[in-house]
Order: structure tokens, then C-alpha cells, then sequence
């Protein structure tokens, strides 16, 4: 492990490990609704001329008829630097797991890719977007968190020679655990064809111990710092610091457009966390979230994203000190300011749910 690390330049603690797949053959998930409310509406079809601060995100259909081998869409957001932007939707027959943001890096020695979307389909076809820009081998991967729709492509980036596969030791805890077989089932409804013989991938390099654990690649002339953020919003999470570009890919830490989601999170790490970002970060030139469009400062999604979250917090907390009940709590949660933005009808009343029952447990 001490080789490995000096080789690659990486600062500890990092656990280091062969990749594994580790297969989940489980059954659609029975009663599941094919409609989602809250999908792809492919008659809004558009997609934006450039992606760093687009006001729009794009509505963009996935065929499911075309081949592996067809390039996705992706921008050019900086020197070497590329952008799949997603749908701002939940999964559906339309998107077909298209709806989160992942992107790759072009160095002189190799490419290093962030997030690899929601299906190893997907993630093939990124795969053949990369090799529209380069020839160069892929040499990293890295997995900011394990939610579907950044992770659940990473088998087919696990197969290339040589590539080395980073993520948080979360993500190792969540491929065994009883929650990603209960989202493969419920993603098999929707997409047959992409989740069909599903493996999930336990990373080559984990990275855990809390922040300030980090582990720095250097590749090419360009130099990547990966952090270990806790666990604000996943079973684990990740920042990649592009540092002579000055760009900052803060995956789910705050959300461009569209209502976070906090169930599977810690409550009080997204705060800190986003302390800890603008103290260690204070000249970032750009920030690329995984949801939603990149951005130029003053970066007003971390802003929004703190202000939906710590208002939440504040109703919920003085619901509790009133004597409301869960369900009551719930019913009265609703943000004025944010009702309007995507996903709001998705996730808040479920996050509000999750916000409620944390404080409770924290004063009672």
C-alpha cells in the first residue's frame, strides 16, 4: 500500500484494494409506477448552447435503440476540461438514468473522468464520447458518491486496462448493502435493457477517515486533490479540486437549479462541509455541481442550497419545540421560496420527513 501511494503521489489515509464487481441479479421491483411524475418531458426537448452558467438545463431524451457506441452530448467548459450535463429529472423510460452531471479531463499522460452517470450503457457511451476528443488511455475514475446516478455506470469504466477506480470506503459498504438492491429492483422497471446482469464496483482506491483525509493524483502535467467530505448527502462523499485550473467539481454538496436531497445524508455535514469548501477553496474560478449547471462566482447554488436546508431545519426544529407531530410537522413544512424549482414535489416532503425525525432524536 506505502508503494502504491508513493507512486501515484497520494496523501493517506486511502485504503487500496483490487477492484471487484460484485453481481446484484434481483428482480424488478414489484408495484413499482412505470409513469413518473416527475420524469423527462421529451416535448420540452432543448438543449443549451454552452453549459458554464446556463440558466437552463437541458431536456434531453436517451433512445433506448441506440448503440453503446454512440457518443453522448457533452461542452467544453474549460482547457481539456468536458461536461455531461444531465436532465434535471428523476429516472425514467425517457432519460433512462441520464439525469445527473459527470464529466473527464484531458492531461498530456492520460484522462481522468468524474462520475459515471446512471447505467454502464451510459457510461459506454461517455466512453465513446471521451475517444471523440482522444485517444489518450483512461486512467482514472472517480466516483464522488454511490447514489445511482452518479455511480451505477462504473462497471463498464472498471473494464478498461489499467484504469484505477477512486471512491469513498462508503461506497464499498453501500455495493453489499440491502439499500443498492433495493434501487437496482426498482431501476429495472424503467430500464431492462441498461440494468440487465448489473455489477456494482468496489473501487481499487478508497478514500475515508473524515476531512481532511485526501488523495492527490498527479497526471500529465495537472494535478487533482480529492477530499472526503463525510457524509452530507450519501453513504460517503467526495470534491476533486482541478487545482491549476481552479475548478471545483462539488458533486451533490449543492445542488444548480433544483431542490436537494438530504435523506440518505447526515443533517448538520452539509453546513460544515460548505465552510470547510470556501475556507480551502477561496479562489475557485469554477464550480461544477452534480446537478445543474456549472458555475462562475459568487456561486449562488451553494448559497441556495444552504438557505433551503437551513430553513427546513429551522421549521422543523421549531415544530418540535411546539409539540407537532411528525405528520403535522410535515404538512406545514413547505418553503415559499422553493416551491417552484424541480424536484420540489419530490423531495422536500421527504426531507422534511428525514429533518424532523434527526432533530427529534438530537433533543429528545
Amino acid at each position: 500500500m506505502r508503494v502504491i501511494a508513493l507512486l501515484l503521489g497520494l496523501l493517506l489515509p486511502v485504503a487500496v484494494s483490487a477492484a471487484k464487481l460484485v453481481p446484484l441479479d434481483v428482480p424488478p421491483l414489484e408495484g413499482a409506477d412505470i409513469n413518473q411524475q416527475f420524469g423527462t418531458d421529451p416535448a420540452q426537448a432543448y438543449m443549451p448552447k454552452q453549459a458554464v452558467n446556463s440558466p437552463r438545463p437541458p431536456v434531453f431524451r436517451v433512445d433506448a435503440k441506440d448503440p453503446d457506441t454512440k457518443p453522448l452530448p457533452y461542452y467544453k467548459i474549460a482547457p481539456d476540461t468536458y461536461f455531461f450535463f444531465g436532465n434535471i429529472a428523476e429516472v425514467d423510460g425517457v432519460n433512462r438514468g441520464f439525469n445527473g452531471n459527470a464529466g473527464f479531463i484531458v492531461t498530456r499522460d492520460g484522462v481522468v473522468v468524474l462520475d459515471a452517470l446512471g447505467t454502464p450503457a451510459l457510461a459506454r457511451r461517455m466512453i465513446a464520447s471521451i475517444r471523440t476528443v482522444t485517444k489518450k488511455p483512461i486512467r482514472y475514475l472517480v466516483i464522488s458518491h454511490a447514489h445511482p446516478d452518479h455511480y451505477y455506470g462504473a462497471s463498464a469504466f472498471a473494464s478498461i486496462p489499467g484504469i484505477q477506480v477512486v471512491s469513498h470506503v462508503g461506497t464499498e459498504a453501500y455495493a453489499y448493502s440491502p439499500t443498492i438492491e433495493r434501487s437496482v429492483a426498482y431501476r429495472k422497471v424503467f430500464l431492462p435493457r441498461e440494468m440487465k446482469h448489473f455489477q456494482a464496483v468496489v473501487p481499487d482506491l478508497l478514500i475515508g477517515g473524515g476531512n481532511p483525509a485526501q488523495l492527490t493524483i498527479k497526471l500529465g502535467g495537472k494535478t487533482f486533490e480529492i477530499y472526503d467530505t463525510g457524509f452530507h448527502h450519501s453513504h460517503g462523499d467526495l470534491v476533486m479540486w482541478q487545482k491549476e485550473d481552479r475548478i471545483l467539481w462539488i458533486s451533490d454538496l449543492a445542488f444548480n437549479g433544483r431542490v436537494t436531497y438530504i435523506g440518505d445524508g447526515h443533517l448538520h455535514d452539509m453546513d460544515t462541509m460548505q465552510d470547510w469548501m470556501k475556507q480551502h477553496f477561496p479562489d475557485v474560478a469554477l464550480m461544477v455541481p452534480g446537478h445543474g449547471a456549472p458555475q462562475t462566482p459568487p456561486f449562488a447554488m451553494v448559497a441556495s442550497t444552504r438557505r433551503y436546508v437551513d430553513t427546513l431545519t429551522d421549521k422543523m426544529r421549531a415544530a418540535i419545540q411546539q409539540g407537532q407531530s411528525l405528520q403535522d410537522a410535515v404538512r406545514q413544512s413547505g418553503i415559499q421560496e422553493f416551491e417552484s424549482w424541480p424536484l420540489y414535489e419530490l423531495n422536500h416532503w421527504i426531507n422534511a420527513n428525514f429533518v424532523y425525525r434527526t432533530l427529534e432524536e438530537e433533543l429528545f
